[in-house]
């Protein structure tokens, strides 16, 4: 098949040379295609372009009454450059796109279902087995993430007018700074696997920068309520402090994800919808709701993720248990809960400093900690464990709560 390309007065390197590509992909390797145009610089950057690109070019002898002519053969470069090419995914030619066991660091920062060129670089990426971080539930919260974001600045009624006791605001203080420091570390846990998790899971790597994202926004709201009144916050502890870093120092994704998202942020669950039930004013009442919605999330994909990992590997679940022994050994010397927080939370809950109240505000307190061991259970009991080791494993959970 003759394949002729007349550029007419088009310049080679004014986009020529597409319709000159275009024609070298339709005759396939060893074809030939003829070229013709009039621009001056015609034969000079053809000959750069396929001496370049590994093409033989042949110029016609020139006549008078037409334009230059060359007759360009397909040197096959661009078919030898992709010969070892790989696919970034497609584990299932019926599926596009589809997510593989295990995802080659060769791949790098190729989409998935992109064509990798061979020789490109490896990325030490650690994050690779699909059964260490993946969800099929991933996409769905991902977009319900996105969907549900909200702006600190209008979400929130700043300006509503309200005066509370000194003892009730620094109550609300001190429960403020410790939220802060807690949310602290769960914006670092998944800000850290990020960068370790292979981009060809990217719902999981979207879906994790959003959380960051929800947690760096709760950082915020709760620094701005507790020094709305205040010039500084309240006391952190160093027990508090240990519990904490044992959820930074977890290398390991679904164990982080576990002692994290699983019971640490589910825990925190009812601790925001208790603060948002007996907050004093509607801007304490306020943070601790839109915070609740967002953990809501986190702790949806952490059980997602982890179903799916331990259905198809129901080994894993020991590793699971000896995680929370281990932490609770590691902490059992520590004071757990600040005893501020624990006493600003009775008092927000009776509301008033009569003998009365404070009794009730203590049982409100001690509710809350059994609601908090139930849902531990619960969850613990969806993942597969039976309910003595949900219960023996719930009471091995940190008293500082996350």
């Amino acid at each position: 098949m003759q394949i002729d390309v007349d550029l007419g007065s088009l310049g080679f390197s004014d986009g020529g040379h597409l319709l000159v590509k275009r024609a070298l992909r339709t005759a396939g390797p060893g074809e030939s295609i003829t070229v013709a145009g009039t621009s001056p610089e015609l034969e000079i950057d053809l000959r750069a372009w396929c001496r370049e690109s590994g093409h033989t070019l042949r110029f016609e002898p020139k006549q008078p009454d037409r334009p230059a002519h060359a007759v360009v053969t397909n040197g096959g470069a661009e078919t030898d450059r992709w010969s070892g090419a790989q696919r970034a995914g497609e584990a299932d030619a019926g599926q596009p796109g589809a997510v593989v066991s295990h995802a080659s660091r060769h791949w790098g920062l190729a989409a998935r279902s992109a064509t990798v060129e061979a020789g490109s670089p490896e990325f030490r990426f650690n994050l690779v087995d699909k059964i260490e971080v993946w969800s099929d539930d991933a996409a769905r919260l991902y977009a319900q993430a996105v969907a549900a974001q909200w702006d600190p600045k209008t979400a929130i009624p700043w300006d509503t007018p309200f005066d509370l006791d000194d003892d009730v605001e620094d109550a609300v203080v001190q429960i403020m700074t410790y939220l802060i420091e807690n949310e602290t570390a769960a914006l670092i846990v998944p800000s850290r696997f990020i960068a370790q998790l292979h981009p060809h899971f990217r719902e999981v790597m979207q879906l994790l920068a959003v959380q960051a994202a929800d947690e760096a926004r709760h950082i915020e709201v709760f620094t701005r309520r507790g020094l709305l009144k205040r010039k500084q916050l309240g006391r952190s502890t160093s027990g508090g402090q240990a519990s904490l870093k044992t959820l930074v120092d977890e290398s390991e994704f679904a164990i982080a994800s576990f002692l994290l998202s699983v019971l640490g942020e589910g825990t925190f669950l009812s601790l925001l919808w208790f603060i948002e039930r007996y907050a004093p004013d509607p801007v304490t009442a306020a943070v601790a709701r839109l915070a609740a919605q967002d953990e809501g999330r986190h702790v949806a994909f952490g059980i997602a993720h982890l179903t799916q990992h331990l259905n198809n590997d129901p080994s894993y679940r020991p590793r699971l248990a000896d995680a929370v022994q281990r932490r609770h050994d590691a902490l059992q010397h520590t004071a757990g809960l600040n005893a501020e927080v624990f006493d600003a939370l009775v008092l927000i809950a009776a509301g008033s400093w009569q003998p009365q109240d404070l009794r009730k505000g203590h049982q409100r307190v001690m509710e809350l900690t059994r609601e908090m061991d139930e849902g531990r259970q619960k969850r613990l009991r969806r993942l597969g464990f039976d309910e003595a080791e949900a219960v023996e494993l719930s009471s091995l959970h940190t008293r500082n709560f996350m």
